[in-house]
């Protein structure tokens, strides 16, 4: 874990408490003692976010008088946005506050935009007026209150999702073998925690959004905000806390330079040539020292040592850099093209909050032959489900049966668990393609055009939903263990918010695909494969595109994956 220390008051300037030294501490603070803490507050602060969330996409369509994929679009660039402003968070946490004042801080943020975004949907003058139940006629200023209410959420939880899981991680010890095994379980529960949230969410909290009001819908996520922020603090004599290790850019910006400007110098063949600090520790607060790999070796120039390296006897950090700094630009590089095969995935997981909503809108939402109408965002609540069932079938059946087949200590790779993930994702859009494509056959047969609910139960929706679900035990989780364990000690917020863009970037992929599906696909007086009814739409033709997009994907990947070079810290085994 690094450079682990206990706190007594909160966070010491200087002063860190080595387990080594005060073994006493190591059982006083952290491991799972200090975990339900953190999983609690996660735990409430995902049932605020999708509380506030799942069903945004018809709020802003019903509230604010958007089109359909004006909507969808508004609701991508703004979840994208919620996983763009984790490296802030992320940044300030490695580098300056903290893990744990990080999250302190961007929480209250957090709360602010929570409230006011309540304010915005149950204050008169500030809500929209409606002459019927959707019929509404916003004004710029209202819609632009909305709007603040939601990126002020979005700058809050930039400060929350990189550090939660890094953080929970950080209370297992990597030079205890025992602590080390819980780890990799920390980050399956940690998931479930999530889900748990999210089933709240996508299910009371969307049934009071569509039938008590709005007002209450927000209302009840920035309560439950204001719960996660106190089950954080109560666990504050708990926790371990991490040393922020200055600014990784400043380090990695360093490395970069030392390198180009030894353009020329060739690096020695024995790499015990190579500077390093002469220290046990590493020089980087808070970081493990690392071994010397051989790919990337351009960058190794930074380590040559030359005469020009030393300026009045001390060494000039812009022109030689030490191995394990070298090795943590080298990391970050490693993980770049596994990176950008998650965005894809991405995509792929960000319609369960726009087109799957759309499409369960043009659906029997009706339970049954009874007269009480399902919300057709209320369907995620079967991913979470799925997620839910397959987070203990994975940490409890599969990884012992893996184990026994592989002999690796977590049963399947990182690497391999992320692949299966991504397989799944592939059939999920063929099955939502091929429901509506039957949907759109049965509209033509029975001229349904005009209908806004065509008469074949949403709860056809299920197994797409649950099949993302499966694929996010596989990848996502994956992909958080895979940052966190992958990325240099004192840059863990940095890469976990890394992992996050992903996210982000996929929403933003998602809007940018249905901006040139539209553009493309409305010419010459043609609705579109996404119009306002989709009675007269193709997004049939859309999943399938995310489909074949899924399968080019998951080749790169694993061209990617055979290739990878894992991260090796000095004294540990591969």
């Amino acid at each position: 874990m690094g450079e682990v220390v206990a706190e007594d008051d909160l966070y010491t300037k200087d002063g860190t408490v080595d387990f080594r030294n005060n073994p006493a501490k190591r059982n006083e603070t952290g491991t799972w003692k200090a975990c339900p803490f953190i999983l609690g507050n996660e735990c409430c602060e995902r049932l605020a976010y999708y509380g506030m969330s799942t069903n945004l996409v018809l709020y802003f369509k019903k509230r604010l008088n958007q089109h359909s994929a004006t909507a969808s679009k508004n609701v991508s660039n703004w979840s994208g946005t919620c996983y763009i402003t984790p490296l802030i968070g992320a940044f300030l946490a490695d580098a300056y506050l903290g893990r744990y004042w990080t999250i302190a801080l961007f929480s209250i943020i957090y709360v602010i935009g929570m409230t006011l975004l309540t304010l915005s949907a149950s204050v008169p003058g500030l809500k929209p007026s409606c002459s019927g139940e959707d019929v509404c006629h916003p004004k710029e200023v209202q819609t632009a209150v909305c709007f603040v209410a939601l990126y002020l959420i979005a700058l809050g939880t930039g400060g929350i999702k990189p550090c939660v899981s890094s953080y929970g991680a950080d209370q297992f010890d990597d030079s205890d073998e025992v602590e080390k095994k819980h780890k990799s379980s920390f980050f399956n529960w940690f998931y479930f925690s999530i889900n748990i949230g999210a089933l709240v969410a996508s299910s009371v909290l969307v049934w009071i959004q569509d039938n008590v009001g709005w007002g209450w819908g927000f209302g009840i996520p920035a309560v439950t905000m204001a719960i996660a922020i106190v089950s954080f603090f109560s666990g504050t004599r708990l926790y371990r806390n991490q040393k922020p290790g200055g600014s990784p850019l400043t380090r990695i910006c360093q490395v970069l330079v030392a390198s180009f400007r030894k353009f020329k110098v060739n690096v020695p063949e024995e790499k015990s040539l190579l500077y390093e600090t002469t220290d046990a520790e590493s020089a980087i607060t808070g970081s493990r020292k690392l071994d010397h790999t051989k790919d990337l070796s351009f960058f190794d120039k930074a380590a040559v040592q030359t005469e020009f390296d030393h300026v009045k006897g001390n060494i000039d950090s812009w022109r030689l850099c030490s191995v394990t700094q070298v090795e943590e630009l080298k990391s970050i590089i490693r993980l770049l093209p596994i990176w950008a095969t998650g965005i894809i995935f991405s995509t792929v997981y960000g319609q369960m909050s726009t087109l799957f909503v759309l499409q369960g809108a043009a659906m029997d939402t009706r339970v049954g032959n009874s007269s009480f109408k399902i919300p057709p965002a209320s369907l995620s609540i079967f991913d979470t489900l799925s997620v839910i069932f397959w987070v203990p079938i994975y940490d409890q059946i599969i990884v012992p049966i893996a184990r026994k087949i592989t002999g690796h200590k977590n049963g399947l790779t990182q690497l391999q668990r992320m692949g299966i993930g991504l397989f799944i994702s592939i059939f999920a859009m063929l099955f939502a393609g091929i429901l509506e494509f039957y949907r759109l056959k049965y509209v033509k047969r029975h001229n349904y055009y005009e209908l806004e609910e065509v008469p074949m139960t949403i709860f056809w929706q299920v197994p797409q939903y649950f099949l993302i679900g499966c694929a996010e035990v596989f990848t996502l989780i994956g992909q958080l263990e895979f940052f966190y364990e992958q990325a240099p000690d004192a840059m863990r917020s940095l890469c976990s918010a890394l992992s996050l863009t992903t996210i982000a970037l996929g929403s933003y992929l998602s809007s940018m695909l249905v901006t040139i599906v539209m553009n493309i696909t409305t010419k010459n007086g043609k609705p579109g494969w996404i119009p306002d009814n989709l009675n007269y739409g193709h997004i049939d033709y859309f999943y399938y595109l995310l489909a074949v997009l899924s399968v080019l994907n998951l080749g790169v990947y694993l061209v990617i994956a055979k290739w990878y070079t894992y991260k090796r810290p000095v004294g540990t085994l591969r």
